[in-house]
C-alpha cells in the first residue's frame, strides 16, 4: 500500500519528525526501530499467593477471601429496612432516634447523588477524555507525549487517564513525572483539564514472543478487557467524548481529534497501518490493525455453525473468518459501518459507555474485548463506524 508523502493533506502519513516532548527528543531513527521492550515476567509469587488462597477457599478451609492482601468478610444476612412495619417501640413508622438515623442515611445518598448528577446529566461540551492503559510502555511514552502535544483541540478541554499494570520498567515513575511537568511546570495553556494515573496489577506474565501466539489471544484479549473496564470506569466523569490510543502509536494526524468528531458517529476508527523497509530508501505500508472489520455473508454463516464457546480472533493464516477489512474497501467508500473495532485509536461518544457498554471478558457473540464492544455496542442501538482512507500508524511489533 502506497501512502502520501511528506507534505500531503492531513489524514495522510508524513514520514518526517513527529516533534519532541519534556521526557527526550524523538528522531526518524525512533520511529523506524522495531518494538523491542521485553514483557513482564514479575508477579509470580502473588499469582502462587491468590491461587493457594482460592484452593483454600474452594477447599472450605477458609470462610472469607483474600483480595490483594484484604480479607473480604460477608456481612450479616439481616440488613436494616428502610421501610420497616414497626418501630423498635412497637408502634407503625420510625421511632424518633431511628428516623434520626435514616435521615442522616438520606442525606449521604443525596450528597452522593449530587456530586454524581453533573457526570450523567450535565457532559462538559466538547471535552475529551484521552485513556491508555500501560504495560512495560517506557520507551514510548516520549512519543507518545509528543504526538498529543500537537493535537488541534483546545487543551483545556482534554483530559488523561492512564492505567499502569504488571509494569516492571518506569512507565510509573515516567507518567509521575509527565504529570508534574504538565500539570505544575508547564506554561498554562499546555496543561491539562485532568492528569490521572492509576495503579492496578492483574498478576498476568506473558513473553513478549508468545504475545501473538493464537493460543494465547483469549486469556490476553480478556486481561486487556478487564484493564480497559477498570480504567474508564474509574476515569469517566463529565466529558462528552473518550478517546482510546494505544501507547506505542508512532503517527496520527494533528487534526484528527476534530476530524474524527466532525462525523458525529457513535464509535469510529480510523486504519491503523504499520510500516516496514522495502529496500534502502522504500517503505511498506499494511495494515495493522485487523480487529477493524465488517461481517460478509461468508462470515455469518461460518459463525452459525460455531460452537457456543467458540472465540474468533483475526489476523491467523489457521483461521480464515472471510471479514472485510478496512484494505478491503473502495478509495469511494470514506466511512463504513463496521462490526468490529480495535482499541488503537478509538473515538466513542461518553454516552455509550455510560449505558453500560463496556469491553467484555466473556465471549460475546464469540468476541472479547475491543471487538466485543463493538458487538456490544451494536446490539445497544449505537452506530460503529470505519474510515478505510484515513491513516493512523502503529509502531512495528
Amino acid at each position: 500500500m502506497e501512502l502520501p508523502s511528506k507534505g500531503a493533506p492531513e489524514g495522510t502519513l508524513p514520514n518526517g519528525n513527529i516533534g519532541a516532548s519534556p521526557l527526550s527528543v524523538v528522531d526518524n531513527a525512533d520511529l523506524a526501530k522495531n518494538d523491542s521492550d521485553k514483557a513482564a515476567t514479575a508477579g509470580s509469587d502473588n499469582c502462587d499467593s491468590h491461587r493457594a488462597a482460592s484452593n483454600r477457599v474452594q477447599a472450605g478451609e477458609t470462610k472469607y477471601i483474600e483480595v490483594l492482601g484484604y480479607d473480604y468478610k460477608p456481612q450479616p444476612a439481616s440488613m436494616p429496612s428502610w421501610l420497616p412495619k414497626k418501630s423498635s417501640q412497637g408502634k407503625p413508622g420510625w421511632s424518633s432516634s431511628e428516623l434520626a438515623t435514616y435521615t442522616n442515611e438520606s442525606r449521604t445518598i443525596l450528597m452522593n447523588n449530587k456530586d454524581v448528577a453533573p457526570q450523567t446529566l450535565d457532559p462538559d461540551s466538547d471535552s475529551l477524555l484521552i485513556l491508555t492503559p500501560f504495560k512495560n510502555n517506557a520507551e514510548h511514552l516520549a512519543r507518545y507525549f509528543a504526538l498529543i502535544d500537537k493535537l488541534k483541540y483546545p487543551r483545556d478541554k482534554i483530559s488523561l487517564a492512564f492505567l499502569v499494570s504488571d509494569s516492571t520498567d518506569q512507565t510509573q515513575q515516567m507518567l509521575i513525572e509527565s504529570k508534574r511537568w504538565y500539570q505544575e511546570q508547564a506554561p498554562e495553556d499546555m496543561r491539562f483539564k485532568r492528569f490521572d494515573i492509576y495503579r492496578q496489577d492483574f498478576f498476568y506474565a506473558l513473553p513478549r514472543e508468545q504475545r501473538h501466539l493464537r493460543e494465547k489471544q483469549r486469556d490476553r484479549r480478556i486481561m486487556m478487557a478487564r484493564a480497559r473496564n477498570y480504567l474508564w470506569t474509574r476515569a469517566l466523569e463529565n466529558e462528552q467524548w473518550v478517546l482510546w490510543i494505544d501507547g506505542d502509536l508512532e503517527y496520527y494526524p494533528p487534526s484528527i481529534v476534530r476530524d474524527l468528531m466532525a462525523y458525529d458517529k457513535d464509535v469510529i476508527v480510523p486504519n491503523c497501518l504499520v510500516r516496514r523497509r522495502s529496500g534502502l530508501d522504500k517503505w511498506r505500508h499494511t495494515v495493522y490493525d485487523r480487529n477493524a472489520w465488517q461481517e460478509t455473508r461468508k462470515s455469518r454463516s461460518m459463525i452459525k455453525k460455531l460452537k457456543e464457546d467458540d472465540f474468533l480472533v483475526e489476523g491467523y493464516k489457521s483461521l480464515k473468518t472471510h471479514r472485510k477489512y478496512l484494505d478491503n474497501f473502495a478509495k469511494n467508500e470514506t466511512i463504513v459501518p463496521l462490526d468490529g473495532v480495535g482499541g488503537t485509536f478509538t473515538l466513542v461518544k461518553a454516552r455509550v459507555h455510560r449505558s453500560g457498554v463496556g469491553f467484555p471478558t466473556w465471549l460475546f457473540q464469540h468476541q472479547v474485548e475491543t471487538e466485543g464492544f463493538a458487538k456490544l455496542a451494536k446490539a445497544n442501538g449505537y452506530g460503529v463506524f470505519g474510515l478505510p482512507y484515513y491513516y493512523v500508524r502503529h509502531v512495528v511489533g
